[in-house]
């Protein structure tokens, strides 16, 4: 489930070129995580739209089991952006910082490993809020030059606050 090799690269270090295409990937694949939680947090819909394939997943189911909650997995790009937007521009202020990013890349997919810290508050009263702690499951694809996100869950270690005031 979770990115677990005992080294970072695959490439051999002998072969330059290898090397920088396959630090090349790693920064866009780490980006297209980036332009997810930026995208959220700025509440920019181009940004947050461009983190994702045309089919993408987003499965919260894990993470919000952990306070009794059922929400389906999300599923295309318009409707993942149109949910998780709808959901948070003009009522909650986000901020998310991705930490812990572990990468395998086969080809053109790519598994993405990390923690991120999503802090929720509700924009009329800040101290109505969830901090959670979740480690990030990611499989991504290959964009062109860019990577982006195909299917992503959420689990969750920890969480502060109320969850169910903020996710419903």
């Amino acid at each position: 489930m979770y990115v677990t090799r005992d080294r970072a690269l695959g490439a051999v270090a002998h072969d330059g070129g290898a090397v920088v295409a396959e630090l090349r990937d790693r920064v866009e694949i780490t980006d297209a995580l980036h332009r997810f939680a930026l995208g959220q947090d700025l509440k920019d819909e181009e940004l947050f739209a461009s983190a994702f394939a045309v089919d993408a997943e987003v499965d919260f189911r894990p993470a919000s089991a952990r306070w009794g909650a059922q929400p389906p997995v999300i599923v295309g790009r318009e409707v993942i952006v149109a949910t998780i937007l709808g959901l948070f521009t003009g009522r909650v202020d986000t901020t998310h910082q991705v930490t812990n990013v572990r990468i395998e890349i086969e080809g053109d997919t790519a598994r993405l490993t990390a923690l991120v810290e999503a802090q929720h508050l509700l924009s009329a009263d800040h101290g109505t809020y969830a901090l959670l702690k979740n480690p990030y499951d990611v499989d991504l694809v290959r964009d062109g030059d860019r990577w982006v996100i195909l299917r992503l869950r959420i689990d969750n270690t920890w969480y502060t606050g109320d969850p169910a005031a903020i996710f419903g």
